[in-house]
């Protein structure tokens, strides 16, 4: 399939795009200080404007809760911006809980209710959940990583090994957060608080964590998170058992930092996106062993 090129409108460098539930629309944000939506055939349909500096994420709600997008900037603020007619956008809410940059942004699997996860260059993590009266509880990790969060990732709301339809269960609360400290951090909420998941952190990058990403786990008695780093390597974790110390392999040096790693929605393909300019797909063979399947031009 070949690639559609999508005229985006923005005026200086995207660090970050994202589709829709859909896969209808597009949404940018850029060092322009705005976000715009646009469709994929590259009809623009929004430009939305209310930070102060560069946008580094956008991304977009579940459906479920209406048409929603957060946002995060280097002017240290989060905002939730609510469609009312078809492409009106305005801000619904705006966080201000970080004394710096906000660097990234997550929404938490639809189960967990509304609820945003944001990391900041001040070293914490914030999670704001929504209420039924229209405001938010915000719970903090202070000092998640002192240096700087860079990058946060949920995990999926089911524990590993359980499968869909099996009747109820109670959702799991876990982040994964990396940091200029070179780490990968999880994180699990229990008894109203935030506290580490694992006994240590994980360590095997030698440079800032650019990216981290918890794999879907569909029913897999394992969970799996990936990260990428400015030392070039992408790491896949693996943790078997609640509580257990996680294992780390490198799936492969490219030799150049490593922006953004993606997981497929069944979390079986991984897609990284390198500064060699290239975006590249990866498959766990059954010896375990990853193996590049194909590259993007």
């Amino acid at each position: 399939m070949p690639g559609q090129k999508i005229e985006t409108g923005h005026t200086d460098i995207i660090h970050d795009v994202s589709m829709d539930y859909y896969g209808k629309r597009v949404a940018s944000a850029s060092s322009d200080a705005t976000i715009k939506i646009n469709s994929v055939n590259s009809q623009h349909l929004a430009t939305l404007t209310g930070h102060n500096g560069p946008v580094w994420q956008a991304v977009w709600a579940h459906p479920k809760f209406g048409s929603l997008l957060a946002s995060c900037s280097y002017d240290g603020t989060v905002i939730i911006w609510k469609e009312g007619n078809l492409n009106n956008w305005t801000p619904a809410h705006t966080f201000n809980d970080h004394k710096s940059s906000v660097n990234s942004i997550a929404w938490a699997p639809h189960e967990l209710g509304l609820c945003l996860a944001c990391g900041s260059s001040d070293g914490n993590i914030s999670v704001h959940t929504a209420r039924s009266d229209g405001g938010w509880d915000t719970t903090k990790i202070d000092q998640a990583h002192p240096v700087g969060v860079t990058s946060i990732t949920w995990a999926p709301s089911m524990e590993p090994g359980l499968l869909i339809g099996s009747g109820s269960f109670d959702p799991v609360q876990k982040l994964a957060s990396g940091g200029n400290d070179n780490l990968v951090k999880i994180w699990k909420f229990f008894n109203g608080e935030w506290k580490l998941d694992c006994v240590s952190a994980l360590k095997m990058h030698t440079d800032l964590v650019r990216d981290v990403a918890w794999a879907p786990n569909l029913g897999l008695p394992r969970s799996t998170i990936a990260s990428g780093s400015q030392d070039g390597k992408v790491v896949i974790w693996t943790g078997e058992k609640e509580g257990e110390q996680w294992k780390g392999k490198v799936l492969n040096d490219f030799n150049a930092p490593v922006w953004r790693v993606s997981w497929s929605l069944t979390g079986n393909l991984l897609a990284v996106a390198s500064g060699d300019n290239n975006v590249t797909l990866w498959k766990e063979a059954v010896d375990g062993e990853w193996q590049q399947v194909t590259s993007v031009e």
